[in-house]
């Protein structure tokens, strides 16, 4: 048997950036994992601020008016 690998001497391991689509080290060295720069964070955060990501829901927002309520 050869000698254990040390982590150290492992290929880092590279993921797809959720922003950009290029390839992102997934690693402790990398502040910004799973994106691959600070300005692909950035994008990410800015667009779940604007809501430019939501989550799908059957259920009507509190405002919407009951579509079995009685017309006045």
């Amino acid at each position: 048997m050869g000698e254990p690998r040390s982590p150290a001497a492992a290929k880092p391991r590279l993921v797809r950036c959720p922003a950009c689509g290029g390839d992102s080290v997934y690693a402790p060295g990398n502040p910004f994992r799973p994106f691959c720069s600070q300005r692909c964070k950035n994008l990410d955060l800015g667009a779940w601020a604007s809501e430019s990501f939501r989550v799908a829901s059957d259920t009507p927002p509190d405002d919407a008016p009951d579509p079995e309520a009685p017309l006045q």
